[in-house]
């Protein structure tokens, strides 16, 4: 199952981008489909488009998509998915808990990063949700995952050894906002 959304941001120049994305609901995987100023109805079936071919790519098979019922998904957005046989699922007027999962990526987004940074321009912000996408995606870690990884889901998790504090080493991302810790080989 994949459910997709928008949210906006706000830019030091009083400027409003606008941020797509699709989230896996098995894995929790979020993939950043595009960052625009203007979405239109013809922008968002392009970027279906993509998901769709990297989905066919990865031999991935996805049965259903959840959406709110925004102008801007079109009916050529649904035709993207209908023809790849995956069926849409369209929220209730004024129902956010209905597209639950979406808007906690948002909420965690804006908490852990959006809120704590200024954007300057739609590269900058580019920029930012890749760093903060490639950690949420390969290391934070996620409680209905059993404290694993969305791309370590996989991996069969062992019980953890307790080790000393010397043996971790500690990687900043995003200018120190994230810590991320390894074990030193």
């Amino acid at each position: 199952m994949l459910a997709c959304d928008f949210f906006t941001v706000d830019t030091v120049l009083l400027r409003r981008l606008y941020v797509f994305f699709f989230i896996e609901l098995d894995t929790r995987k979020v993939l950043v489909a595009g960052v625009t100023a203007h979405p239109s109805g013809a922008w968002v079936v392009q970027q279906a488009r993509n998901l769709a071919f990297e989905l066919v790519e990865r031999n991935q098979r996805v049965r259903f998509l959840i959406r709110d019922r925004d102008a801007k998904f079109t009916t050529g957005f649904d035709e993207v998915f209908c023809s790849e046989g995956i069926r849409i699922i369209r929220t209730p007027v004024r129902a956010p808990r209905a597209n639950a999962f979406a808007e906690r990526v948002v909420g965690t987004i804006r908490r852990e990063c959006l809120d704590r940074m200024l954007i300057f321009n739609g590269r900058h912000l580019e920029n930012v949700l890749s760093e903060f996408v490639d950690d949420y995606n390969g290391h934070r870690p996620h409680r209905s995952l059993g404290q694993l990884s969305p791309l370590s889901v996989t991996v069969p998790s062992a019980a953890p050894e307790v080790r000393s504090t010397s043996q971790f080493h500690r990687t900043d991302r995003l200018g120190g906002l994230i810590h991320e810790y390894r074990l030193v080989a």
